[in-house]
């Protein structure tokens, strides 16, 4: 299964829906500007991908284990982001 970008809404019921994380999946953000991040749900299998695994080593030495945002943040640009995770999608 691919990533699904989470998109804010004015709706509160869409809000809620937001936020909810479906089994075998986790919450990311990605972004280089704190005010700029973007909110993602991830397959929980791509945490194990070396091309991941780089993004993880990045965000530690970044944030160490505490995360800003509330969950795992990956400070990289969004674009670079969704080319790992196209290439997740392929070979997950």
């Amino acid at each position: 299964m691919g990533f699904i970008k989470k998109s804010s809404s004015s709706s509160s019921t869409t809000a809620r829906n937001n936020n909810v994380v479906p089994k075998g999946h986790c919450a990311v953000y990605v972004g280089e500007s704190q005010q700029k991040k973007q909110r993602y749900v991830i397959p929980i299998t791509y945490l194990s991908q070396p091309l991941f695994q780089d993004l993880l080593t990045k965000a530690e030495e970044e944030f160490g284990f505490s995360h800003p945002m509330g969950g795992l943040t990956i400070p990289c640009c969004e674009h670079v982001f969704v080319d790992i995770a196209s290439r997740l999608n392929r070979i997950c």
